[in-house]
């Protein structure tokens, strides 16, 4: 049985941070709603309280009934966790004096204190809250304090139950990994067990335990979490898995051949479908990109399903849905940021059971799981690629001579990331194809014409990400070699935003 720690999410940003970190320390890890604990689990060794973008406070705040946690698993409150555990017994939380954001030192620590142990005063410390807790219930002590907040830890005394006000998940928190190993080694008893091998024994028995003799049919896109579902799938249960690839029309140059090519190597049962013509027409005119996404993705299961039903006796669904997948999705305070193809519309209407083996992991977790199954490295080190395709990179309407243009420049800059040797540098990386013209001169003409923008990011889990610090001298020879050679473009740019607050895609 595979022990576990369980993340109640309370809707914090950093909530896959806590996660991230945990799984590092080679602990499996599942993050449920904060209402979802599941409390007949006997593989559940302790419990970690995310911080929220709510006050405890608030009408609307989440809440957890805490006696059902209290004294039965170790416990560790994060910021709003923290503050809910100590107003949940009596403690006061209230607005602080001025928000506290950013790094702080602690000042004292009781570094006797198992949670604690190895980290001393002057350790750097992130905050992020706009309340603070201003008094602790009778038995809550004091562990650690900052010049600012008094309160930056406590525990319960006789008690296996911890809260800290500040966010040990994110980089700047400098012990923050040394407090969390603490904790979910020495207090939870955690074996640090986990790793791709054994995910891959695991998932390989429950799927052949899940699907039986039952066959699966699964959509591949090219990309890598697909192509590591579709291997893991194939492991299980071989000749009853199908795989269809659909072409929509709006794939990297020369992908669908490649791909296809690919998946032969890997010994799967692909059926390859070109439908471009069908997407270019029911996009035709459409400039919204939620409408353009929502299009691809119901053209997608209409094709899908049309092959599918060529087959028999299918029963499920494989997709290669991972967890950034499911947070943008649908986050847990119900924004949808963006559609997402992948979770949603095919089980039903094609009446099948969902199989998803990837859901619980990040990207970079599915790339070591794709190493260990002895998938080439060529197909693992893959950037994401969005689900619409370049649809979603083309800003405005969607015509074949558009997605010409932004293919052929979007492969200039994707071969000379890999010529410069700076492909696998990069987390993900793109042209967009700007809805706007510009003035230019090519010989001794006027041009009126596109402009592109190039966007290269680097990033972990694609949660946050930050703009690649590309060398000019490499700039300078894509921009040249795109205004050049592809007809209908005379101006590059580069975009140089973060995420947050700018989304990794333009739409």
């Amino acid at each position: 049985m595979q022990e576990k720690i369980i993340i109640l999410d309370f809707g914090s940003q950093t909530t896959q941070l806590i996660g991230r970190r945990v799984r590092e320390l080679n602990m499996y890890c599942e993050i449920v709603p904060y209402n979802k604990f599941p409390y007949d689990d006997p593989s559940v060794i302790g419990v970690i309280l995310s911080g929220s973008p709510f006050s405890v406070y608030d009408e609307k705040a989440f809440k957890t009934d805490l006696n059902r946690l209290r004294g039965h698993y170790p416990m560790l409150g994060i910021c709003y966790g923290a503050q809910l555990l100590a107003q949940t017994y009596g403690g006061t939380v209230e607005p602080a004096d001025s928000r506290e954001y950013g790094r702080a030192l602690l000042t004292q620590v009781d570094s006797s204190n198992p949670l604690l142990k190895d980290i001393v005063p002057g350790s750097q410390v992130w905050m992020s809250h706009g309340d603070t807790i201003t008094s602790l219930p009778d038995g809550f002590r004091i562990i650690a304090s900052t010049a600012q907040v008094p309160v930056a830890a406590y525990q319960i005394e006789g008690e296996k139950s911890w809260g800290v006000q500040f966010h040990p998940e994110v980089f700047h928190s400098t012990d923050g990994t040394q407090l969390l190993r603490n904790f979910v080694v020495d207090i939870c008893g955690g074996k640090q067990d986990w790793s791709a091998a054994s995910f891959i024994e695991t998932t390989v028995a429950q799927l052949k335990e899940q699907l039986g003799d039952d066959k699966v049919v699964l959509g591949l896109s090219g990309g890598v979490d697909s192509s590591v579902a579709a291997v893991l799938l194939n492991k299980a249960i071989g000749k009853n898995l199908t795989c269809i690839f659909v072409d929509h029309g709006m794939l990297r140059k020369n992908e669908f051949t490649d791909v296809l090519r690919d998946y032969e190597v890997l010994g799967l049962n692909v059926i390859g479908v070109d439908a471009s013509q069908k997407f270019f027409s029911e996009l035709a005119g459409v400039t919204d990109p939620e409408k353009k996404r929502k299009i691809i993705g119901k053209g997608f299961i209409d094709v899908f399903d049309q092959e599918a039903h060529k087959l028999s006796d299918v029963k499920w669904l494989g997709q290669g849905t991972i967890y950034p997948d499911c947070i943008e999705s649908l986050s847990i305070t119900g924004t949808t940021i963006k559609s997402h193809h992948n979770v949603g519309g095919l089980p039903e209407k094609m009446n099948l059971k969902l199989c998803e083996p990837l859901r619980l992991l990040f990207k970079d977790e599915v790339r070591a799981v794709g190493r260990e199954l002895g998938m080439p490295e060529h197909l693992i080190t893959r950037h994401p690629f969005p689900g619409p395709g370049l649809a979603v990179r083309i800003l405005g309407d969607i015509t074949p001579d558009k997605v010409r243009i932004l293919q052929e420049a979007d492969h200039i800059f994707i071969q000379g990331l890999r010529d410069w040797g700076l492909y696998d540098k990069v987390w993900q990386a793109g042209v967009i194809l700007l809805p706007v013209q510009s003035v230019g001169v090519m010989g001794d003409e006027r041009t009126y014409e596109r402009a592109v923008a190039l966007r290269a990011v680097t990033s972990t889990d694609a949660m946050t990400a930050d703009w690649a610090h590309l060398p000019y001298d490499f700039m300078a020879e894509v921009s040249n070699k795109i205004i050049n050679t592809v007809r209908g473009v005379n101006r590059v740019t580069y975009d140089i935003s973060s995420k947050p607050p700018a989304t990794i895609e333009w739409e």
